[in-house]
């Protein structure tokens, strides 16, 4: 892709986000499109934003499933970053405005309290570096329409980034088995998504680690405060207005998040 075509894909994601209409897949626009192009097209948006005051407090990591990779076609998972404006809080009512054909699922949320900036980091330098860990929901989006997207799309797409919500009482990952860590995600008490750590690359630390090594080496490491999402631990839920989600997490607690109805969002009572 020239400059110029990097700058219009990203154009047209950043419209989409900001209220237009789903666009068509980037991939099919422009058919020479790579993964590099996919990252400089993420880089740009988030600039973009960085510009208007927002600040990434984070990063999130996708595509944790080997299953889901095979489905894409890349053997490796994807990163975007996590802005300061992104965040709900545990049980907070998530505007339907905000939110891009979403689908909700469970993670496992690591906040730093040391930079990760070594260019190989260890297991137990990622580990040492963890102050705590803590239940966690993404509400994954895309702004490419019907959820049409392979590895480029998602990746100029912040990784099909959303929103997400952060349980209230962080967990020290000292003497916690993260990879056995069983989860339940449920909707109005229903079911709906259950799993475990080991589905997120074998163990959720092992994702951390893929992610500190690749920011490190793209001159961006993971640094002290920053939250890093680690990737799903069952299958993602679509979400409707109205919803009500509880994620329980064995040894770290819960979760839970609440969207905004067809009531609300047209002004009426809930």
């Amino acid at each position: 892709m020239t400059p110029q075509e990097r700058e219009e894909a990203a154009r047209s994601l950043y419209l989409a986000m900001g209220g237009g209409k789903p666009i068509a897949p980037l991939r099919e626009r422009f058919p020479s499109m790579s993964a590099e192009d996919a990252y400089a097209i993420q880089a740009i948006n988030t600039e973009r934003r960085i510009a208007q005051g927002r600040r990434v407090v984070g990063r999130k990591i996708g595509l944790t499933s080997l299953a889901v990779q095979r489905q894409l076609g890349v053997d490796q998972p994807d990163f975007g970053a996590l802005f300061d404006d992104m965040s709900f809080g545990d049980a907070e009512v998530i505007p339907w405005s905000v939110l891009h054909q979403p689908k909700v699922e469970a993670e496992i949320g690591f906040v730093l309290g040391r930079d990760l900036a070594m260019e190989h980091a260890t297991h137990q330098e990622v580990l040492q570096a963890v102050d705590y860990v803590i239940p966690a929901l993404e509400i994954v989006g895309s702004r490419i329409a019907d959820w049409n997207i392979k590895f480029v799309d998602t990746v100029a797409d912040n990784a099909s980034s959303g929103v997400y919500v952060l349980g209230s009482t962080p967990i020290s990952p000292r003497g916690v088995d993260l990879g056995l860590a069983g989860m339940c995600l449920s909707c109005r008490g229903e079911p709906v998504s259950t799993g475990a750590g080991a589905a997120c690359l074998g163990n959720p630390v092992n994702a951390v680690v893929w992610l500190a090594r690749t920011m490190s080496r793209l001159g961006k490491p993971l640094r002290a405060g920053e939250l890093v999402l680690s990737g799903a631990l069952g299958p993602m839920i679509a979400v409707k207005p109205g919803d009500v989600f509880e994620c329980h997490i064995q040894g770290l607690g819960s979760v839970r998040t609440a969207f905004e109805s067809d009531s609300q969002e047209t002004g009426g009572a809930a």
